[in-house]
């Protein structure tokens, strides 16, 4: 193999090594804004009515999803 195209493939591992530290840079600021996102509702008015709620809806459509599966 040439030269050449040994550090043309060299230069291209170094550029995807830094596209994938910009990715997993992103997904921590992802994190941070998702879970300052949920400590901010945790302390809104009727967010544990909310919860019960929600779970409710999770509780009917997993037993639609069952009945659907039975037919």
């Amino acid at each position: 193999m040439k030269e050449s195209r040994l550090i043309q493939m060299e230069n291209q591992i170094k550029n995807m090594a830094g596209v994938q530290q910009a990715i997993l840079g992103q997904l921590g600021n992802l994190k941070d804004l998702s879970i300052g996102t949920l400590e901010t509702l945790k302390l809104m008015e009727g967010y544990q009515e909310a919860l019960t709620q929600l779970k409710e809806n999770i509780r009917i459509d997993s037993g639609k999803k069952n009945e659907e599966k039975d037919e």
